[in-house]
């Protein structure tokens, strides 16, 4: 299994931005970019100036793949799979991220972060149409059940994230059991996704 295991505020220190990749801590004072709010490294303040446009669409581009924990191969893979589509590439890319299953448990508000959601995933907690599925990278239908695992809905930190966590479910997703389970009813749309990406940059950079 590939995954970044690297520090993970030092990602939104690079993209001089909060991509609320560590769930709490990101709201709270201890984030880094609160004290630090400019990219890590030794000339960290000299890259506060603007670049040139290849690097602002690189930039847009690693803030997507870092917002959804996603690595280079993969995500080049489903840009691929984007432009086969129909319709309009960056909104199919978007769309294909929001249906991952570890982003799924984010969404229902089971897990803080979509690391955690991966983590959950991972380890069995996530039932899909009542089969569990461990692949993070899983991608949900329209029409799927997606559910917590009976034993796994007494788990503490499940808990503590559904008491409080102050996350709306998205119109794409329909809560059911006390929001222990969520209902795909349709794919996401692009006004359903509030992820701070210009994903018409991250078409341009690849189509060069």
């Amino acid at each position: 299994m590939a995954r970044y295991t690297g520090p993970v505020c030092r990602l939104c220190r690079r993209e001089k931005m909060k991509l609320f990749l560590k769930g709490p801590k990101c709201d709270s004072m201890k984030c880094p970019i609160e004290r630090r709010p400019y990219p890590p490294g030794e000339h960290g303040r000299d890259r506060m100036r603007q670049g040139s446009e290849y690097l602002v669409q690189l930039r847009e581009k690693q803030k997507a793949r870092r917002i959804y924990g996603v690595l280079e191969k993969q995500f080049a893979n489903l840009y691929e799979e984007a432009s086969r589509q129909s319709g309009i590439t960056g909104e199919n890319l978007l769309r294909m991220l929001e249906l991952r299953l570890d982003n799924v448990a984010f969404r229902a508000g089971w897990a803080s972060s979509r690391a955690q959601g991966r983590q959950l995933v991972r380890h069995g907690h996530v039932n899909v149409n009542g089969k569990r599925v461990t692949i993070p990278s899983y991608r949900v239908r329209r029409g799927d059940v997606v559910s917590l695992r009976d034993k796994s809905r007494e788990m503490i930190i499940v808990r503590h994230n559904m008491d409080t966590l102050d996350r709306a479910t998205p119109p794409w997703l329909e809560a059911g059991e006390g929001g222990q389970s969520v209902t795909v009813r349709d794919l996401p749309l692009r006004e359903h996704i509030d992820v701070p990406v210009r994903e018409q940059l991250i078409v341009e950079l690849y189509s060069k």
